[in-house]
């Protein structure tokens, strides 16, 4: 009877991996499975993914790995394994599993969009569209054909996206009609942006969200971050500038709001109060429904803690009126409502009032306190911050505000529409990332 417990695998970056989990490290063991999966032998994946499944407490998935270990060549086993890993998070381990799938057995549809659902959750849009392309004489409009056309939008082929578009119906099933008017919305916005290049952020940022990005981050851009943050301790100064282009925007886009509308967690409370003085409007706790307002949110991804369902429910629905403005965004892990506006994307933020890293004269790296002074005190520091543009490393493409105001300008007429749902893929323009 076969046992994972008796084997060990024999691939160095495997048998790091390995290691990793005797001190029960299954972060550092993804990592490490994350380096080079794609080529390494899918049964020693396997064996190693089904020790990673029992440390997490992931039976599902440990049962699938630990079959696939034991027949790695079965390709039911190699479904199995691959579907758990799509469902548990980990698509990249699903990938090579499903492709081997697909290999053997090529008349295999389902097994072809269980791999481009693995492919759109790993961001790898563009293998999703030349495996679309392959089936595509035999696949049906929808979702297969549909999926091409998405695929083609994230991975930046406006071309191919606007031909197959053309030539794909209107779903018979109703359930697809959402997302057949989302798409159609992206190409309109596509084709107001006309985004340059893959390194156009704000274009693209439009076009797959119909999100506004109010700056980009002034260091890195030739590192490869083409505009977005990493990490980032935010200061009362990009506060300032987020809520200055904010203003220019609605000015731009010949948006009229009559009050701002706070929510409730202290982030966005500092930030909303500091956006109604510099709007001259007044500040009122946030009520749905209500109309020609401006939502400031700090981080929307507050929201998704326990208490805040309700609240993500109702900004979703669109108001009459009503600009939805989010300060910091995550880009990799996108709440789950997407904003009207956006002042700058990141991956990890610390707000300027909340604990925070510093580096004392003695070089040793400590934690000042989050500052627990009345929301309104802390709104006037960014209030009374320096507008002025942080140079940064002198890469980042010059964004003057008329540059900006020239480009609300052009997609005003295709700003404000449609639903908020919430961005399961960065786009096309890549940035570097940290685990």
């Amino acid at each position: 009877m076969f046992s994972r417990r008796n084997r060990r695998p024999k691939t160095p970056a495997l048998l790091k991996a390995w290691e990793l989990l005797d001190s029960h490290d299954v972060s550092g063991a993804l990592r490490q499975l994350r380096s080079d999966t794609d080529s390494l032998p899918l049964g020693e994946v396997a064996l190693v993914v089904a020790r990673t499944a029992e440390v997490a407490g992931f039976d599902d998935l440990r049962q699938a790995a630990t079959a696939l270990a034991a027949r790695p060549e079965q390709a039911q086993a190699q479904y199995d394994y691959g579907y758990a890993c799509v469902e548990r998070g980990v698509s990249f381990l699903a990938v090579p599993a499903l492709r081997e799938v697909l290999r053997t057995n090529p008349e295999a549809l389902g097994v072809m969009r269980e791999l481009v659902s693995a492919y759109e959750r790993e961001g790898r849009h563009r293998e999703a569209v030349e495996l679309l392309g392959r089936y595509e004489g035999e696949s049906a409009p929808w979702p297969d054909r549909y999926l091409l056309v998405h695929n083609a939008l994230m991975a930046g082929d406006l071309e191919l996206a606007r031909r197959r578009h053309a030539l794909l119906g209107d779903p018979d099933d109703a359930r697809w009609l959402p997302a057949r008017q989302r798409q159609t919305r992206m190409l309109e916005r596509a084709a107001a942006a006309g985004p340059r290049d893959l390194s156009d952020l704000r274009g693209w940022q439009y076009v797959i969200g119909g999100t506004i990005l109010g700056t980009l981050s002034p260091y890195g851009f030739g590192a490869g971050m083409n505009g977005r943050f990493a990490w980032l301790q935010d200061t009362p100064e990009q506060c300032l500038r987020g809520l200055l282009r904010l203003r220019a925007l609605l000015a731009a886009a010949e948006v009229g709001p009559r009050s701002v509308s706070l929510l409730p967690d202290r982030d966005s409370q500092i930030l909303g109060l500091a956006a109604a003085e510099l709007l001259g409007l007044p500040a009122e706790p946030f009520e749905p429904g209500r109309e020609d307002t401006v939502v400031i949110a700090y981080d929307l991804t507050v929201l998704e803690e326990p208490g805040g369902e309700v609240l993500l429910e109702q900004l979703d629905q669109r108001v009459p009126g009503q600009v939805l403005h989010e300060h910091a965004s995550c880009w990799t892990s996108a709440p789950v409502v997407t904003a009207d506006s956006v002042a700058l994307l990141h991956q990890s933020v610390t707000p300027p009032w909340g604990e925070r890293l510093r580096v004392g004269e003695d070089g040793e790296v400590g934690r000042e306190p989050a500052d627990s002074r009345p929301a309104s005190r802390v709104a006037e520091d960014i209030l009374a911050a320096d507008p002025a543009p942080d140079e940064g490393d002198g890469e980042t493409p010059a964004d003057p505000d008329e540059a900006f105001a020239d480009f609300v300008a052009r997609v005003r007429g295709t700003w404000l529409r449609g639903d908020r749902t919430g961005l399961t893929s960065s786009g096309p323009v890549p940035s570097g990332r940290f685990a």
